[in-house]
């Protein structure tokens, strides 16, 4: 009983341990501004002068400190007194809010405007964000003077315009955040608007390409704003989409890339990879070439438990960022065998590298490891890699004029471009299959071809493959 007592003695005072400490944590990270947390906005724009006068209401604060980013190019960031406690919490340098229990703050700020608007102006991260915050929703207000003709865009949804005797008012509001604003002078205007697309059009849109629309998948349901504009701007928030022509392709494929981007992180990963991740997120493949050329070449190879493990592994990629390392370690656990698929695609800038699987076990030549001597399997053909592996068996090989020589002292080899036949000492041996195999440039002989042309002999283990040369034999 005694032993049970202090047993349970011992338990308690680790559990209270482990609380104190993940409380002093959390603790620290209110007082030092890195807990996360979602807010309100509403944010006034007003145009004057060349600049735009900006009110920011921030709501739904959290009782610890939280820092501002001002946009780069703001001026004379200060208070917004909007009532008594509305700058309660603004430090005296105005570079954060202090740790409170007023859930709302209000700011002011100037954005310059050099030359004041001109047409088709994108105005890129015009707002005030929180450091460790996400926008849940946003509300913005832009008035403009009356003589001032055109449309302002958001990819927020438009809420309604009007036009006054003095100004011109315009509001959105919808879920999320908004970095980028875009003014276009003119007869711009909404031509249809849906929970996920606002379509911005100088000419009203055909009844059959909106009834197409109503059949579009998309990955989500955040709002965006497209621009018909034939000279699109080529850096935008993903919030904006700008369309030379609108078709069902191009919006489709254009709102999904703009999604997939904003939903997920992507590292080092070429334009291709996004589109290849939406095209099994949709279930319907779209983009380049390549992607579709990728996309093929994996339903192809893979079995229908394969095919819907990798549907899952995709479905349930979290917030890491994601690259070729990333999708070639989830495909590779997928189809049980390794494989650097992605990798070698993203730096082959032409045409599409085929899908190869990688024997993981070490090479030695004589008991001597050499780590440049890959084995691939391809196509029910076990290869090993031509270039680094032949010269340590005593050979020159490289590339020439009529196909691929490789030479000793007493053995010299030809293997022809075209198939069906190679050169041993000035005599032609007809084959049925190809000793030395060329895939994306690169060179691997066939591992029969290996032993019988080049007078070894293999031994395998699990974790490694010994070649053994004649000599060594002998």
């Amino acid at each position: 009983m005694k032993f049970a007592m202090s047993f349970f003695s011992i338990l308690a005072l680790i559990i209270t341990g482990t609380l104190f400490f993940q409380y002093h944590a959390y603790s620290s990270d209110l007082e030092t501004g890195n807990g996360e947390f979602h807010y309100s906005q509403e944010i006034e724009i007003v145009y004057r002068e060349n600049s735009l006068d900006i009110r920011q209401h921030f709501k739904n604060l959290p009782n610890q400190k939280v820092n501002i980013k001002w946009p780069e190019n703001a001026v004379n960031p200060s208070c917004f007194i909007e009532n008594e406690k509305s700058c309660g919490r603004l430090s005296e340098e105005v570079s954060y809010f202090k740790k409170g229990e007023t859930k709302s703050q209000s700011v002011s700020y100037i954005i310059p405007i050099e030359g004041g608007l001109k047409d088709k102006m994108l105005i890129q991260n015009a707002f005030a964000t929180l450091t460790n915050g996400e926008a849940s929703y946003s509300v913005v207000h832009i008035s403009t003077d009356s003589k001032i003709v055109g449309q302002w865009i958001t990819g927020l949804p438009l809420v309604g315009q009007q036009q006054l005797s003095l100004v011109n008012y315009t509001m959105f509001s919808g879920s999320g955040t908004v970095r980028d604003i875009y003014w276009q002078a003119g007869n711009l205007k909404v031509q249809e608007q849906t929970p996920v697309l606002s379509i911005y059009a100088p000419e009203a849109i055909s009844k059959d390409f909106l009834t197409s629309l109503e059949n579009l998948q998309f990955l989500n349901d955040e709002h965006v704003a497209i621009i018909q504009e034939k000279s699109p701007a080529k850096e935008h928030d993903d919030r904006l989409l700008f369309l030379p022509e609108l078709t069902e392709q191009a919006v489709e494929q254009e709102v999904i890339m703009s999604q997939i981007k904003s939903q997920y992180k992507f590292k080092d990963s070429p334009t291709w990879l996004p589109e290849v991740l939406a095209s099994y997120l949709v279930k319907d493949t779209i983009g380049s070439d390549k992607t579709k050329d990728i996309v093929k070449t994996l339903k192809e190879y893979m079995t229908a438990d394969q095919e819907a493990a990798w549907q899952e592994a995709l479905n349930e990629l979290g917030e890491e960022p994601i690259s070729p390392d990333t999708m070639d370690k989830l495909l590779s656990e997928v189809l049980e065998a390794k494989t650097s698929y992605f990798k070698l695609n993203a730096a082959q800038e032409n045409g599409t590298y085929p899908l190869l699987f990688e024997d993981e076990r070490s090479v030695y030549v004589n008991d001597v490891l050499k780590e440049d001597v890959h084995v691939i399997l391809h196509e029910g053909q076990v290869l090993y890699t031509a270039d680094t592996l032949l010269p340590y068996l005593g050979y020159t090989a490289g590339e020439g004029k009529n196909g691929y020589y490789v030479n000793s002292d007493n053995r010299i080899f030809r293997f022809p471009n075209e198939p069906g036949f190679y050169v041993f000492n000035q005599r032609r041996y007809s084959t049925i299959s190809e000793p030395i195999i060329k895939i994306a440039n690169h060179y691997y002989v066939e591992e029969a071809w290996l032993q019988r042309l080049f007078l070894v002999e293999l031994q395998k283990s699990d974790d490694r493959i010994q070649i053994i040369t004649q000599e060594q034999q002998e």
